[in-house]
């Protein structure tokens, strides 16, 4: 899309939303504003904010929100948050897969950063290991679509969404919720206040998650996509005086759930193994170790120099590991097993100079990352091997990633109405960042005889090296940010943006040093070729936005509505081929193949709001409301440069094949509908409120990866939920019944894929890979909480 059909598009949105504000009631000064909607507080700009007055793409939902309807973990909010995906990845049980916007990255291996942010209280999380963050002690999740590096500590290109956790409150307390429900799950969280004095508080949860499997494996009898997860989250609040204030927190989990593989869409190609009935069964033959644990400590220093002046130092470090085991084809035999081992750590240090007035906020910071990403593989072909005359053959591939980044970075926003004579406020909002990204990779590949390798337990031999590269590169840039808002009364804000998004390049762990193409056809490789081969450049984009936030009928409608076009280019696409060794017409190996495609084009729009439908409808004051959300993406790459060989001359060029290729995870339309009623009801002798809400979301046609496949592209779907819940008017006692997917809907998540077009030749191992993983169930779960 070019820059003048964005240009037309704003303006008949513009138009559209003037012609809506002429013809509705504005909100007069002695409205009651209590009978309106809660105002919802963010800090999306490093302060807090009304969300109708943040010019940003940005929503946000309060944890209370997320308990009446049932929300287990962030995924769920890909179901009312437009043009975004949040999925559990393939093979994992916690490691998330998140786009915002066309933006993101499927990839957990080492050396891939994360297209969209994950922040737990301020602090980036670098690896998306234990991404898949379980929802409770919430005090409101926060995503932010668009690139973003102006206001937070790391940049990310596609978005970023903020975990924000309680502070600790200034009475005693503790809060018990019990959870049960299908799939024999069982669940209970605890939270306990505990303020000391004036200036010393503590706090504490716990939280234990079970379930039992979706599914089975039906080859050894265990679990299959069950849950198995223990937390802790623990902090001290200290406040030496009114100016001072110092959080120090740490949070411990462990997760224990087994082993998840994918389910066949295609038959056996070597053994003929039919495909199985239930999508949640599995033939799976892997076993083995399968967990993960994770822990962090931050420490959060605020100090006000003055009432205009804040100094504020995150300090905080993480490590993780996981232990998996992932099953390619999912039957017994090992051919494309894949046990795996991720070792993760980072330290991270954020220093942050906040200035408010009347006139001007705004915040200039320092950030620096140290981390360090490890992961190692096994790849078994036993069958293959066998076939060829090489027993239980193995592709080991070892990378060691270290990441070292530097950044400064300022935001300021100034009111500029006395400079322009208005009446009105006028707010110009501008921000920049400057990145250094020193990328330093270790990457070991080697063939191995005799099953698994020494790091998982086995005793096989080693044959051959396939691929010794150590390489650093630094990737530097500056990425501006500019807006322009205004706020003709207090129920608009208009505004236009113009960012740069920018995420360092790297090398690809699971490069195959000799599978690289002689690109020249000079006959050898080179070592330049092989070092292109493995390296992929950075990616930018650049974002142009318009959106209007208004408050509708004294308070009774909310309506936020952006426009945005992006310009996307060097987009690292990352993937893995099956790679033929030894010239027999069988491939014995595989090679990662990451590729900066060239360029693709994003237009969307996305619409949210929620209203008071009804209120005092009853003679007992009950009342309805609806939250909805519409989200549409227009994506296309205008250029997808690729190494392509001639089948019949064998030679190698490189090839534009951008209509071959489609932007992954990211379907043109999402939308989502809550209706919500509320009643006065006593339980107990207590009196309260009883709430029944319903909600309808859908997603259209889902492309799991850049070649369109008719196997594990999901086609459009819709989603049905429902919940009962009751809260006593003093808070102590709250219990609620939650349904989710109520027509028990099949649907692809994610997937493997290594066979051709039709699933009738493999390209990696015997029996053909076309696997996909799917969404939860029907599940209904029954909660019960009490305060003391």
């Amino acid at each position: 899309m070019t820059s003048t059909n964005f240009t037309r598009l704003t303006l008949l949105a513009g138009a559209g939303i003037s012609a809506l504000i002429a013809g509705a009631p504005t909100v007069a000064q002695e409205a009651d504003t209590n009978a309106g909607l809660e105002e919802i507080q963010v800090t999306a700009r490093r302060r807090s904010e009304s969300l109708q007055d943040v010019p940003i793409a940005v929503t946000a939902i309060s944890g209370e929100t997320l308990f009446k309807v049932g929300a287990q973990d962030i995924t769920v909010l890909a179901q009312s948050t437009p043009n975004t995906t949040l999925e559990v990845s393939r093979g994992t049980n916690t490691t998330i897969t998140a786009f915002i916007r066309g933006v993101g990255q499927q990839d957990p291996v080492a050396g891939f950063e994360a297209g969209v942010g994950i922040y737990i209280d301020d602090v980036y999380v670098n690896r998306p290991q234990g991404g898949v963050l379980d929802i409770y002690d919430v005090e409101r999740i926060e995503i932010l679509r668009g690139p973003q590096g102006t206001l937070y500590g790391r940049n990310t290109i596609g978005g970023a969404i903020k975990y924000v956790t309680r502070r600790i409150g200034e009475e005693r307390s503790l809060k018990l919720n019990v959870a049960g429900g299908t799939f024999g799950q069982h669940e209970i969280t605890a939270t306990a206040e505990l303020p000391v004095s004036d200036s010393v508080r503590f706090g504490a949860s716990a939280a234990y998650l079970q379930r039992n499997g979706f599914g089975e494996n039906i080859n050894t009898g265990a679990e299959h996509y069950d849950k198995d997860i223990l937390a802790f989250r623990g902090s001290v609040e200290l406040t030496p005086s009114p100016k001072l204030f110092i959080r120090l927190s740490g949070d411990y989990l462990k997760d224990e759930s087994s082993p998840k593989s994918g389910h066949r869409l295609i038959p056996g190609l070597f053994s003929g193994a039919p495909v199985l009935d239930d999508v949640f069964d599995t033939r799976a033959g892997i076993t083995g170790r399968n967990d993960a644990e994770q822990y962090g400590g931050t420490a959060l220093i605020e100090y006000e120099i003055s009432d205009r002046v804040t100094l504020k130092n995150i300090l905080a470090y993480r490590e993780d590991k996981s232990f998996q085991q992932i099953d390619f084809d999912s039957l017994p035999a090992a051919d494309v097993d894949v046990p795996i081992l991720y070792r993760n750590d980072q330290f991270s240090e954020e220093f942050q100079l906040l200035y408010s007035d009347d006139k001007v906020n705004g915040v200039l910071g320092f950030y620096y990352l140290d981390a360090t990403a490890f992961n190692e593989f096994d790849v078994v072909l036993a069958n293959t091997g066998n076939l060829i005359g090489l027993p239980g053959l193995n592709a080991n591939t070892l990378g060691d990633v270290d990441t070292k980044t530097w950044s400064v970075f300022g935001d300021f926003t100034f009111d500029i109405s006395d400079v322009l004579n208005t009446d009105t406020k006028v707010e110009l909002n501008i921000g920049g960042r400057y990145t250094s990204d020193k990328r330093t990779s270790n990457i070991l590949r080697r063939t191995f005889i005799g099953g698994l390798s020494e790091t998982f337990g086995g005793t096989a031999t080693q044959i051959a090296t396939t691929s010794d590269f150590n390489g650093s590169r630094t990737y530097k840039d500056f990425n501006p940010r500019a807006s322009l808002s205004w706020h003709p009364n207090d129920d608009h804000t208009w505004y236009i943006s113009y960012s740069e998004g920018f995420k360092g390049g790297g090398f690809d762990p699971r490069a195959q040093s000799t599978a690289a193409p002689d690109l020249n056809n000079d006959g050898t490789t080179s070592e330049t070729e092989i070092f292109e081969f493995i390296n992929f450049d950075p990616e930018t984009i650049t974002t142009y936005e318009a959106g209007v936030k208004s408050t509708w009928a004294d308070g009774l409608v909310n309506t936020n509505l952006a426009v945005f076009y992006s310009d996307y280019n060097d987009v690292q696409v990352p993937g893995s081929i099956g790679v033929d060794t030894n010239g027999d017409g069988i491939n014995d190996s595989f090679s990662g193949i990451t590729t900066n495609a060239g360029a693709a084009n994003f237009t969307g729009v996305e619409f949210e709001g929620s209203a008071i439908l009804g209120q005092d409808i009853g003679i007992n004051g009950d009342n309805l409301t609806t939250n909805f959300s519409l989200g549409w993406i227009d994506t296309e790459y205008s250029e997808f440069i690729s190494a392509v060989t001639d089948p019949v001359t064998g030679v190698t060029s490189l090839q534009d094949i951008s209509d071959q290729r489609v932007v992954q995870n990211t379907p043109e339309w999402s939308t989502n509908l809550r209706l919500t009623y509320n009643r006065p009801s006593e339980f107990f002798g207590e009196d309260g409120e009883l709430s029944f809400s319903g909600a309808w979301s859908y997603k259209s046609l889902t492309n799991q990866f850049e070649i369109p496949s008719a196997f594990l592209d999901q086609p459009g779907y819709s989603l049905f939920d429902a919940s009962i819940v009751w809260t006593s008017e003093s808070g102590k006692y709250q219990f609620g019944v939650h349904g989710r997917n109520l027509f028990d809907k099949e649907y692809i998540v994610a997937g493997y894929f290594f066979a051709n077009e039709t699933g009738t030749v493999s390209t990696l191992g015997l029996e053909g890979i076309a696997s996909a993983f799917y969404g939860p169930p029907r599940t209904v779960t029954a909660v019960f909480g009490v305060k003391f």
